[in-house]
């Protein structure tokens, strides 16, 4: 090697980088070669095989007042956004969606803003969206300013749709990864009345996987559901039904999720 290094050395330092690691004098130590580059582990691109994309990929316009014939005054019940939702809980369609993780109600205003972000956000050749919250149907009265106590209830205000904890809000999907959705489904999130997070299949997943693990690996024997059951001290005097039904881990709308 010592005769051909003589040799490249003859050639100009501005010519020298463009010669070959092995050919340039000092390309390691004792003049051997260091490698420059590894082996590349690239992600494979994932499946859209079984995706197809609906006739109508957006969010369908939902009606701010029911189609009914005869207006009906409803009473506000807190049992309507109580408790766990027992429906809307898994995906259907699509990939990703927003999950509520407490009870509340959404009204016409809610529903224009999520199908016009998601409309303007989303790709209509490869991306969709889905509602999983039927439109408005209960009735919410509200009397006048000002208006003297009594008289009866008021006139219906406007209408809202109950929803409950841990119910998809909506779905998207499509030829589409999460980090391409997350951003404006974080954004829709944050504007409803109740706690929502973006979530995809995999991540809805495993935080049932990690609720059912900390429940497991609880080693505290005195738990919300063992003492009320017990009634020790006479607590249930003190608590609801609901908190018997429910293991304590509802206080009205709200999801006590640190409780096991």
């Amino acid at each position: 090697m010592a005769a051909p290094l003589r040799h490249f050395r003859r050639v100009p330092a501005m010519w020298r980088w463009r010669l070959p690691g092995l050919l340039r004098a000092g390309g390691g130590p004792g003049g051997v070669a260091v490698p420059r580059a590894g082996l590349k582990k690239w992600r494979l691109p994932p499946d859209y095989s079984g995706i197809t994309i609906p006739e109508k990929p957006k969010l369908k316009f939902m009606d701010k007042v029911p189609a009914v014939p005869k207006v009906r005054r409803e009473p506000r019940r807190l049992r309507d956004i109580r408790g766990p939702s027992q429906v809307a809980t898994d995906f259907t369609q699509g990939q990703y969606g927003i999950l509520a993780l407490g009870g509340g109600y959404l009204h016409w205003g809610h529903f224009e803003m999520i199908r016009l972000t998601i409309g303007r956000s989303i790709d209509p050749k490869s991306m969709f969206a889905v509602w999983r919250v039927p439109a408005p149907y209960k009735s919410v009265t509200k009397k006048s300013l000002g208006h003297r106590m009594g008289g009866g209830k008021g006139p219906v205000d406007r209408y809202v749709t109950a929803v409950k904890s841990g119910r998809l809000v909506v779905e998207v999907g499509g030829r589409c990864e999460f980090g391409e959705v997350r951003p404006f489904l974080d954004r829709v999130a944050q504007k409803l009345p109740f706690p929502a997070v973006a979530v995809s299949r995999e991540s809805l997943q495993e935080m049932r996987r990690e609720e059912e693990q900390r429940r497991l690996d609880n080693q505290n024997p005195w738990t919300f559901e063992r003492v009320v059951t017990s009634n020790m001290l006479g607590m249930r005097k003190y608590l609801s039904p609901y908190d018997l039904k429910l293991k304590g881990r509802y206080w009205g709308k709200f999801f006590l999720k640190h409780r096991v």
